[in-house]
């Protein structure tokens, strides 16, 4: 059988399949963590701790010696992307109420589910796409956007926009896996390569486990929405990171929207965020489900935009360039 061909076949596939089974086993059988208890309980309730060794591993992944192209161009996504994000997270943050929006057809929206989708970049998906729409340097410029993975960039944009406070301590907790990760991967390159092959192999797991703290109905609540979410998403973020792209990245603006994505990453944060900040606890079930309807949308419309802008871009440069040579 080729389940994991079939599943990669689903755009964020590893991530977005075992969160929906784990959302069936919360949803019909929600003590079962307990009733097994051991390592099935484990498997089922571990979404801290496995996050923790991914973000450990993620942190090691990160290699600090790159090209100056590279680095330039994936600097300029990545503070663009997270600009944007803090800037959402302001306005949001004085509009929907601190439980969320509670009735009507933006009934689940909240500020931490804005901030959440919009401040994560999909790496994976822009390596692709800049793979076939852009340069080798552009395609590696991913590099720094592991940085945004985990809850680093949302704590700091809850934080300094005002919405939540976190205490040092939390912060340095939260951080310090990252951190003690990305130093080992740089002082030794072998760790870095036997801890990066990690990196992908826990994202099933801790998938899993995120979709037994989900109820099929909160997904089913927030479909629609979180449809409008993702494409909210590639409008917002998109429009800055292609002007961000063209200004001071140099490239043509491709980049920026393949850059505008909602990361499978990011579908963690809420449970992570409302595990250091209990405030956001009641919010976390429905962030969680429309980000991860996000995570869908983003992964099916941003390849499509980018072609369809990466064609008009270069009609037009090709039709600039013939004006000039008939001059």
């Amino acid at each position: 059988m080729q389940i994991k061909r079939a599943i990669d076949k689903i755009p964020g596939g590893m991530m977005l399949v075992p969160l929906f089974i784990g959302a069936i086993c919360h949803t019909f059988s929600p003590g079962a963590g307990k009733y097994l208890g051991s390592f099935s309980n484990g498997l089922i309730t571990g979404t801290v701790p496995i996050l923790a060794v991914w973000f450990f591993c993620m942190g090691a992944s990160i290699k600090l010696s790159a090209t100056g192209t590279v680095l330039r161009k994936s600097g300029t996504l990545v503070v663009t992307k997270v600009a944007v994000a803090w800037v959402v997270a302001a306005v949001a943050s004085r509009i929907i109420p601190q439980h969320g929006i509670e009735a009507g057809m933006l009934a689940g929206l909240s500020t931490l589910a804005l901030v959440a989708s919009m401040d994560m970049t999909n790496g994976g998906l822009y390596a692709s796409i800049m793979q076939q729409y852009g340069t080798k340097e552009e395609a590696g410029a991913f590099v720094l956007m592991s940085l945004e993975s985990g809850p680093l960039m949302t704590m700091i944009i809850l934080g300094t926009a005002g919405i939540a406070s976190f205490e040092p301590h939390v912060f340095v907790g939260a951080v310090l896996p990252f951190l003690i990760g990305f130093a080992l991967g740089n002082l030794d390159p072998e760790l870095r390569e036997f801890f990066s092959k990690a990196v992908q192999t826990l994202i099933p797991f801790f998938a899993f486990a995120l979709g037994n703290t989900i109820d099929l109905a909160v997904i089913a609540d927030t479909g629609l929405l979180g449809v409008l979410l993702g494409v909210s998403v590639i409008v917002i973020t998109g429009i800055p990171l292609i002007i961000a792209d063209r200004l001071i990245g140099g490239g043509d603006g491709t980049a920026g929207i393949a850059a505008s994505s909602s990361a499978g990453a990011a579908v963690a944060t809420p449970v992570l965020i409302a595990e250091m900040v209990p405030q956001f606890k009641p919010v976390a079930p429905a962030a969680t489900a429309l980000v991860a309807t996000s995570v869908i949308v983003t992964s099916v419309l941003v390849p499509m935009i980018t072609a369809v802008y990466s064609k008009q871009v270069k009609s037009r440069r090709l039709a600039v360039g013939q004006r000039a040579a008939i001059k």
